[in-house]
């Protein structure tokens, strides 16, 4: 398995490939929901590639503000999952922020994946409310 970062087409490509895939077929969320205005052509994504070379998890890197981030679309398929892919994309997300200096990082997740969160660190930081139409927690942790 190879975790890659960055934003040349093709990772932003297979990206997007997985999130339709997991988010918008499997999930059944809108495609208008999942691919927002944060999908820009320059932005930042995880995505780990099979030893064949594809695709199978990822994550996009989105910044609040100098010293916060925030990972975000984390998913894997379903073929990959139970392999800690994701913890693996969290990690490699927050050591992009933390290489350009960023110390904490906040998660917007959906209720069902508080406990995989908690598991990397992060703590609840907000009571539960809807983000697109799907029952969500914010949860923080410190990168120092």
């Amino acid at each position: 398995m190879e975790i890659h970062t960055g934003s040349e087409p093709w990772n932003h490509a297979a990206a997007l490939y997985i999130r339709m895939n997991v988010f918008v077929l499997e999930r059944t969320i809108a495609m208008q929901d999942e691919f927002d205005d944060n999908d820009e052509p320059d932005r930042v994504y995880v995505v780990a590639y099979t030893d064949d070379g594809q695709p199978a998890a990822t994550g996009r890197f989105q910044t609040i503000d100098d010293t916060t981030m925030r990972p975000g679309r984390i998913a894997t398929l379903k073929d990959y999952r139970g392999q800690h892919l994701g913890a693996k994309v969290i990690k490699a997300l927050e050591d992009y922020g933390m290489a350009h200096g960023y110390t904490k990082s906040v998660i917007h997740s959906e209720m069902t994946a508080q406990g995989f969160y908690e598991r990397q660190g992060y703590q609840v930081a907000s009571e539960p409310y809807e983000e697109d139409g799907v029952p969500a927690i914010t949860l923080t942790k410190s990168l120092v």
